[in-house]
C-alpha cells in the first residue's frame, strides 16, 4: 500500500489525536459508583490552622464552629443539603440540617425528618446483624462461607473466604462494577440470584491483600438471610431498627409509602435538576435510607457497647470485638476492625466508615476513648473538587481533640529507601480479569524519589493542592508531611513492592513497566494513528490517482490482498469506536445489563478484529516479496502491521476479547 502526502491526510492525523484525546481522557475518569477520596484545596474559610489547646465541646461552640464552615463549603462545592450530628455520652449534643432536601421547592434539611443514602455506611448494620448471629453461635467468623451459602465460591486459594476476612476486606475479590446500581426497581435482584450472578474472580489470596469488596459485604448479608431464615431487609428492620426506634430507616427498595415524603432529592450539583431514586443492586453494601436522627442512636448504640437505653442489640463483648484491631499488616498504621476503618487520630481511638452512591455522600466516626459520634451526610455530588466530609471531621478533631504528633526525623535510610520503591503502582482495589482493568492500569500512582530522599507521587494532594511529601520514618513507612497519613512498603515474592496504606480497605501493588499507564498509552495511541493514517492515506492516494486519470499498478492478486487489509484496517477502527461509545455509555452511569446487546456485538467485532490484524500482519509480509510494491510502500506496510500488533497487545491486556459480559 503506498502513502501519499496529502493535506487530507495531515487533517486525519489531528483528528486521529483528538479522537485519542477524547477516549483516553474517558478511560482514565472513574467509573465506579463510589467516589473516590479527594484532600482537594479548601476555600480560605475553612482552611485555618490546628487549634493548639482543645476547645470545650458544647453544643453552642459546635453550633459556631459548623455555621461558619458548612454553608461555605456547600456553597463552594455547588452542593445543595446536608446534616452534620454529634453524639456525645448516650446523647445527641448538636444536630442541624443545612440547605435543601429539595432545591426547587426550598424544603429545608431536617434532621429527623430528612432522609438520605449514606451508601456503604449500610455496611456497618450489616455486619452488626452477622455479629449478632456470631454470639448467638449460628455463625463462626473463622468457617468458610461455602457452608453458609447455596452455590460455590471456588477455591482459588487454599485459604478460605471467611466472615472475618469479608468485614476486613481481605476476602480477595474484585472489584464488582455490573448491576451495583441499576436503573428501576424492576432490574433489582433477590440476593439469591444477585450472588451467583456477579460472582467476581479471587485474586487475592484471603488475608493478604486489602482489596476493598461491595460483593463480598453482599454476602455477608446474604449468609445472614440464610441462617436466620429472614428476608435481609426484615432482618435488619426487626433485630436492629425497631429496638434502636429508627422509625426512619429502611433498607427497602424502593421505599415504603410512609417514608417516600421524607426522601432528600440526591444532585450532581444544586444547580442541576434532581436525580430519581437510585436502586443498588447489593442491598447488604449500600441501599440503607436513614435519617440523622436515627442514625445517632445507632452511634449511641455502637459507643456504648451494643446498648440504647433499656435494649442491647450486641453483647459488651461482641461489641469491643466489632470494634477492635483485626487486619492490620504494619502496626504504625491504622487497620480495619470489623467492618470498622481505623481512623486514630490525634491520640484518639477512632474508628468508621463512610458511604457513596452517585449523589449521596456520607461519613461515620466514632471516637471510642471520648465516648462521641459525628456523622455527615451530603446529598449532592458537587463540583468534587473538596472533600467535605474529609475537611469537616479533621476540622472538628483539631478543634475539640487536637493533638497530632509531630513528624518525626527522616530515617538514615531514606535516600536509599526511596530510590528502591520508586515506581509505578495501580490499586488493589481493581477489576483484574475484565475490561475494567483499563481503569486501573490508567489511573496509575507514581512514586517519585526525591533528592533529599522525600517521596512524592503527583496523583496524590494535599490541601493546597500540590503533591504530598512523604518522609520514611521507619524502615520502608513513609508518613505525609503535612497529615499523618501513612505508607508502609513490603516486598512481595515478585520482587516488585505492595504498598499498605493507613486507609486500610485498600492498598497499591507495584507494575512492570510493561503495565503503565505511559505503555498501555503508547499501544493505544500508536496504534489508532498509524491504523487511521493508513486509511487516510490510501484514501487520499485513490483521490489523487482519480484526480491525474491514473490506474494502481498492482498485480491481480496484490490489489485484491490491498483491498482485504484495506478493510481489515477499517473493521478495526470501527471496532475501537464501538468501545469509545461503549465506554461513553458506562461514563454516563449504564453499568448495568440494558448494555448487555452492545457488549456482545463488541466481543464479537473484536475477534473479527484479531482475524482483521492477521489479514494486514499477513498482507505486510506478501508485500516485503512483491516487486509490484514500492520499498517506501513496504516500511509503511511495517508499520501499519506495528499499529496492529499494538491494538491487539492493548486489547489482550486489557481483556477486551471475550465472550462474557459479567465485570
Amino acid at each position: 500500500m503506498s502513502a501519499v502526502p496529502s493535506r487530507k491526510r495531515i487533517s486525519g492525523n489531528i483528528l486521529a489525536v483528538i479522537v485519542t484525546v477524547m477516549m483516553c481522557a474517558l478511560l482514565m475518569a472513574p467509573h465506579t459508583p463510589a467516589q473516590k477520596e479527594k484532600v482537594n484545596p479548601a476555600p480560605a474559610a475553612v482552611a485555618a490552622e490546628p487549634a493548639q489547646q482543645p476547645q470545650a465541646l458544647t453544643a453552642a461552640d459546635v453550633n459556631t464552629f459548623f455555621d461558619g464552615m458548612i454553608p461555605t463549603m456547600l456553597e463552594h462545592s455547588n452542593v445543595a443539603g446536608a446534616v452534620v450530628l454529634i453524639v456525645k455520652d448516650g446523647n445527641v449534643m448538636f444536630s442541624k440540617g443545612y440547605g435543601y432536601a429539595d432545591v426547587k421547592t426550598k424544603k429545608p434539611v431536617s434532621v429527623d425528618d430528612t432522609l438520605f443514602r449514606p451508601g456503604s455506611v449500610s455496611k456497618l448494620f450489616t455486619c452488626t446483624a452477622v455479629m449478632q448471629l456470631v454470639e448467638q453461635g449460628k455463625l463462626d467468623l473463622d468457617r468458610d462461607v461455602n457452608d453458609y451459602i447455596d452455590f460455590k465460591i471456588p477455591a482459588t486459594y487454599a485459604q478460605p473466604v471467611t466472615l472475618r476476612r469479608i468485614m476486613t476486606h481481605t476476602a480477595g475479590f474484585e472489584e464488582w462494577g455490573k448491576d451495583l446500581f441499576v436503573p428501576a426497581a424492576s432490574d433489582l435482584e433477590p440476593l439469591n440470584e444477585d450472588m451467583p450472578n456477579h460472582l467476581p474472580a479471587r485474586i487475592f489470596p484471603p488475608g493478604t491483600m486489602p482489596a476493598y469488596s461491595n460483593y463480598a459485604m453482599t454476602l455477608a448479608g446474604y449468609i445472614v438471610q440464610r441462617v436466620s431464615g429472614e428476608k435481609f431487609e426484615d432482618y435488619i428492620a426487626n433485630h436492629i431498627f425497631k429496638p434502636l426506634n429508627m422509625a426512619h430507616s429502611s433498607f427497602v427498595q424502593p421505599l415504603p409509602d410512609d417514608l417516600k415524603a421524607l426522601m432528600s432529592s440526591g444532585y450532581a450539583g444544586a444547580s442541576a435538576p434532581a436525580k430519581p431514586f437510585e436502586f443498588v443492586n447489593g442491598a447488604p453494601a449500600g441501599a440503607l435510607t436513614t435519617s440523622a436522627g436515627d442514625i445517632a442512636h445507632f452511634m449511641i448504640a455502637h459507643l456504648e457497647n451494643g446498648r440504647y437505653g433499656d435494649v442491647q442489640i450486641l453483647r459488651p463483648e461482641t461489641a469491643q470485638l466489632m470494634h477492635s484491631r483485626a487486619f492490620g499488616p504494619e502496626p504504625e498504621l491504622n487497620g480495619m476492625a470489623l467492618a470498622f476503618f481505623q481512623e486514630n487520630q490525634n491520640g484518639h481511638t477512632v474508628i468508621g466508615h463512610g458511604g457513596d452512591t452517585r449523589w449521596f455522600h456520607s461519613h461515620l466516626s466514632l471516637i471510642l476513648d471520648a465516648n462521641t459520634g459525628f456523622f455527615i451526610s451530603l446529598n449532592s455530588a458537587g463540583r468534587g473538587d473538596m472533600d467535605i466530609r474529609g475537611i469537616a471531621f479533621r476540622r472538628f478533631m483539631e478543634r475539640y481533640f487536637p493533638g497530632q504528633p509531630p513528624l518525626p526525623a527522616a530515617a538514615a535510610t531514606a535516600k536509599q529507601d526511596s530510590d528502591a520503591v520508586a515506581g509505578y503502582y495501580i490499586t488493589s482495589r481493581r477489576d483484574e480479569t475484565t475490561f475494567l482493568k483499563l481503569q486501573a492500569l490508567l489511573t496509575e500512582v507514581r512514586f517519585q524519589a526525591q533528592p533529599d530522599g522525600m517521596l512524592v507521587a503527583a496523583q496524590l494532594l494535599g490541601p493546597n493542592g500540590q503533591p504530598r511529601h512523604w518522609r520514611e520514618i521507619g524502615p520502608l513507612l513513609y508518613r505525609a508531611e503535612d497529615f499523618p497519613a501513612m505508607f508502609w512498603f513490603k516486598r512481595n515474592s515478585n520482587g516488585r513492592f505492595d504498598i499498605f496504606t493507613s486507609a486500610a480497605a485498600a492498598g497499591f501493588q507495584g507494575v512492570s513497566a510493561t503495565q503503565t499507564t505511559f505503555f498501555v498509552q503508547l499501544l493505544f495511541y500508536s496504534g489508532w494513528i498509524i491504523l487511521a493514517l493508513t486509511l487516510l492515506g490510501c484514501l487520499a492516494g485513490a483521490m489523487i490517482r482519480r484526480h491525474y486519470g491514473r490506474k494502481l499498478e498492482m498485480s491481480g492478486a496484490d490489489r485484491r490482498w490491498r483491498l482485504w487489509s484495506i478493510l481489515s484496517g477499517g473493521l478495526i477502527l470501527l471496532v475501537v469506536l464501538g468501545w469509545f461509545l461503549y465506554l461513553s455509555a458506562l461514563g454516563g452511569g449504564s453499568l448495568d445489563k440494558s448494555l448487555d446487546p452492545f457488549l456482545d456485538m463488541l466481543h464479537i467485532g473484536g475477534w473479527l478484529a484479531v482475524i482483521a490484524a492477521l489479514i494486514v500482519i499477513f498482507d505486510t509480509a506478501r508485500s516485503l516479496f512483491s516487486t509490484n510494491v514500492w520499498a517506501a510502500a513496504k516500511l509503511w506496510n511495517v508499520v501499519t502491521a506495528l499499529g496492529c500488533v499494538a491494538l491487539l497487545w492493548f486489547a489482550w491486556m486489557c481483556h477486551l476479547l471475550s465472550f462474557s459480559t459479567r465485570y
